[in-house]
């Protein structure tokens, strides 16, 4: 991780950790970074998820765009992968999404994509660190004619719901569906898009007010959407978080479709129609050994990435598969997105039903998901980066991983995002795991507090 930047951008409280001054210094020295070769006035996207600071990073970000000369496009509300689709299709240099992903209102975050539509390399984010912190370079201020402009886009969100639903295989008449979309960026494209497909749609937690994204609902709080969707006799849920690059399932009996199902049912469907490039799929090593389990007895290949869905798309573009993701319902199809899609990934759920006439819980029933904990340990930001270098708690990961064997694993890892060291211990003996998550948990509370 680097110094502003984890694994899905910069991220912290909004207004004390991302603050109006820093969201411009980000500008700034990202559009320095990626329009180094740019002839001309350099174009920017900028869009947005509903959280109540986003208007106010977004115009400090603008700001810090245009003093160095670029103009910008600005989207207004729209989903992570609608702003890396569409750069790409506008033939931009560059996109900023502004958003916090599935965190709380309180907190705010800075994505930012490339021309391609892929999020930046660690390399780059680095140079963008470096002229920040260090000073390293500083950003053409422009005067006069010479400063950038904003301009509203028209029709960004009529595009990006033609380009999701260019993935239908057909239509999805006779298909009722439950949306939850978590008041956040999918509450102004889901409803619609779905519909458009021809499915009957009801959607829960669509009315954002600035501060109750991913309150009680969404991705994070799947258990609304399962009531929902049991007692409303419906055929399938998608939960959604705040910008919609990810998405939960839940089947018609409202049990959990996580991000490990949905890639094995997504993974199990491409190998039977010949499209499984490579034969693999590419998940992290978060990913449930049921997973693993499964994809051996289909006969289908799987490579394993650090924790992030950066990590999932390079090995992907690296070895040309077409298919990744992560168990938080991160799913990639490259042959449709540059990044995780929550709303084509609930596209793919629906084309393999209707291709095949089954149920959700019939095309989930052989993924057998081993019982997982996951505690999350809050900690100092200077004791996360101790972790690594703790003997008491290596210690007890190590007594941990003698006692499971092999009929379990061990995971402890710094959150990307977040002041948190995340435990997950993963086995057949849920009462064993439990316990020895909860003694992993409490050596590192008592040496990184």
């Amino acid at each position: 991780m680097g110094r502003l930047f984890g694994t899905d951008g910069a991220r912290g409280i909004a207004n004390t950790e991302i603050t109006c001054e820093l969201a411009m210094k980000i500008g700034r020295a990202a559009a320095m970074v990626l329009t180094e070769n740019v002839k001309g006035r350099p174009r920017v996207i900028v869009a947005t998820d509903t959280r109540k600071s986003a208007d106010m990073l977004s115009a400090s970000i603008s700001a810090g765009l245009c003093s160095v000369g670029a103009n910008v496009l600005s989207l207004g509300v729209l989903p992570t992968p609608a702003v890396a689709y569409l750069v790409k299709l506008y033939n931009y240099d560059a996109a900023v999404m502004i958003t916090a992903s599935h965190n709380p209102c309180e907190y705010n975050g800075i994505k930012i994509f490339s021309c391609d539509g892929y999020k930046l390399p660690d390399s780059m984010e680095e140079r963008i660190e470096s002229i920040i912190l260090d000073e390293s370079a500083v950003p053409p201020i422009k005067i006069g004619g010479e400063v950038g402009s904003i301009s509203r886009a028209e029709n960004a969100m009529s595009d990006y719901i033609k380009h999701v639903s260019s993935a239908a295989r057909s239509r999805f008449y006779g298909l009722r569906i439950a949306l939850d979309c978590a008041n956040g960026a999918s509450s102004v494209t889901a409803q619609e898009l779905f519909r458009e497909l021809g499915a009957e749609v009801s959607v829960i937690n669509s009315h954002p007010d600035g501060v109750n994204i991913n309150r009680d609902c969404g991705s994070t709080h799947i258990e609304r959407l399962s009531e929902f969707v049991r007692t409303g006799r419906y055929d399938a849920g998608f939960a959604f978080d705040g910008d919609a690059d990810r998405v939960l399932a839940v089947d018609e009996n409202g049990e959990l479709v996580d991000g490990d199902k949905i890639i094995a049912v997504c993974a199990l469907d491409m190998k039977n129609r010949n499209i499984l490039n490579g034969n693999t799929v590419v998940v992290t090593v978060m990913s449930n050994m049921g997973l693993f389990e499964f994809l051996e007895k289909k006969g289908i290949n799987y490579e394993t990435t650090s924790v992030g869905d950066r990590y999932v798309l390079e090995r992907m573009l690296e070895r040309d598969y077409h298919l990744g993701g992560e168990q938080s319902g991160h799913v990639i199809f490259t042959d449709y997105a540059t990044t995780g899609d929550g709303e084509l990934t609930a596209v793919m759920l629906l084309n393999i039903m209707r291709s095949t006439g089954k149920s959700l819980s019939e095309l989930t029933k052989d993924v057998e998901i081993f019982p997982q904990v996951l505690v999350n340990v809050k900690v100092s930001s200077y004791g996360k980066h101790r972790l690594s270098e703790d003997e008491d708690i290596a210690i007890a990961i190590e007594q941990s991983k003698s006692e499971l064997g092999k009929n379990g694993r061990v995971l402890v890892r710094p959150s990307g995002t977040e002041p948190l060291v995340r435990v997950m211990l993963e086995g057949k003996d849920k009462e064993q795991i439990d316990r020895l998550a909860n003694d992993i948990a409490g050596v590192i509370k008592e040496r990184l507090i």
